[in-house]
């Protein structure tokens, strides 16, 4: 990135440690299959990890309009507000 500093840059070591988490909860899920769990189960595990992705995707978009958007907003740059409706709605849709 040229030397710029990413918005989540603060939150660096709290969203790679959620991440971590969240790797470990599929293969936790893997292994529940493996293992033939009851289906509401590994369910359940599911529906926690979407959670999980979705506390990290918006902590991202939190920083991101913290730091890139309103820094472009006090530039007099619009581009990044298209930027960040296109990413609301790609994180929204189910």
């Amino acid at each position: 990135m040229g030397g710029v500093k990413p918005a989540y840059e603060d939150d660096k070591k709290a969203l790679l440690s959620r991440l971590n988490r969240i790797e470990g909860q599929v293969r936790g899920v893997a292994r529940m299959v493996a293992e033939d769990t009851y289906c509401i189960d590994v369910l359940t595990q599911i529906g926690a990890i979407k959670a999980a992705i979705d506390q990290v995707g918006m902590l991202l978009l939190e920083d991101h309009v913290r730091g890139c958007v309103a820094d472009s907003v006090r530039a007099g740059e619009t581009d990044k507000i298209d930027e960040l409706v296109g990413a609301v709605k790609r994180f929204t849709k189910a």
